[in-house]
């Protein structure tokens, strides 16, 4: 006698590269890819290949109604369109699970699904995907995978999750533009800073790898003291001590020779000096000082 639980079947509709991934390592695993639908057939035929199996459909509703648990993964902006094209034409039942992959859209933009009695949710990897190939280790492997949405689909989402080999959370539905800014902040808008810094090494006259190379040790060990203390106390540096002495003179020189950094130096400060007043150890008067430098226009 068979005791094994019976596989859910599950369609792509959007074949990118997270579609590509999501349906190679999830197949096998409890879970079987029986159809793939893109608008380009070429990209659909391609995740079929990679998956090893599945079925191409030039239609969505047919891709869906194939299957009870669908992902979505287009661009945000074809989201909504493609569900409610496949909800007007039946693809979705009372049994499907639909899932997005967006990080900035919550599980609303899927209320044609939903009102067609199918169970609505969005599954969002905090990592971004290189194209699949063949034999590369799984992206989503320690990851972690955001999850929100109707009680039974988020039930699936963390079985589909811990498949993977990813960690779960969840967050509330109206939460999801939030959690999108903060995924922004801390991976491009890092990218930014560090873009900054590494300016102003260059303009010293070190070449960019080099200065990264002089900042990575840097960079790693106050990521570091992030996790270990917590961004409050984890704050050093001129700011943190009231050196109000260092902030003007990294003023007035990137005020001469960068301009162009002047008012991202300021805001910076001025939000870093938040932060450190939060620890309760500095000086009223010097942060007065501080304050007004880095309201202080410049040039």
């Amino acid at each position: 006698m068979n005791t094994s639980k019976p596989e859910h079947n599950f369609c792509i509709i959007g074949c990118g590269r997270l579609g590509i991934s999501l349906a190679v390592f999830l197949s096998g695993r409890g879970f079987k890819p029986i159809s793939f639908c893109s608008r380009g057939p070429d990209s659909a035929k391609h995740a079929a290949a990679m998956a090893g199996t599945g079925i191409v459909y030039e239609d969505p509703v047919k891709a869906a109604a194939a299957c009870d648990l669908v992902f979505i993964t287009t661009p945000d902006t074809r989201i909504g369109p493609v569900c409610e094209k496949i909800a007007k034409g039946g693809g979705f039942t009372k049994d499907s699970v639909v899932f997005h992959l967006s990080g900035a859209l919550s599980s609303d933009v899927l209320g044609a699904a939903q009102k067609v009695g199918a169970a609505t949710g969005s599954i969002h990897p905090l990592q971004s995907f290189a194209p699949y190939e063949k034999g590369q280790a799984s992206p989503f492997l320690g990851i972690n995978i955001s999850l929100e949405g109707e009680v039974r689909a988020v039930t699936l989402g963390r079985k589909i999750v811990d498949v993977l080999g990813a960690g779960s959370f969840t967050i509330p539905t109206q939460a999801k533009t939030l959690y999108h800014a903060a995924a922004v902040v801390a991976s491009n808008y890092l990218v930014t800073l560090e873009h900054f810094a590494l300016s102003l090494l260059k303009e010293t006259g070190l070449a960019e790898g080099e200065a990264y190379t002089i900042l990575e040790p840097l960079i790693q060990g106050t990521l570091s003291n992030i996790k270990a203390r917590g961004s409050i106390n984890a704050l050093t540096g001129p700011v943190a001590r009231g050196d109000d002495g260092i902030i003007a003179s990294h003023l007035e020189d990137i005020d001469r020779k960068m301009p162009q950094f002047s008012c991202l130096y300021r805001l910076l400060g001025a939000h870093t000096l938040e932060i450190a007043k939060l620890r309760g150890d500095l000086d009223p008067k010097v942060q007065e000082k501080l304050a007004l430098l880095f309201k202080n226009t410049g040039v």
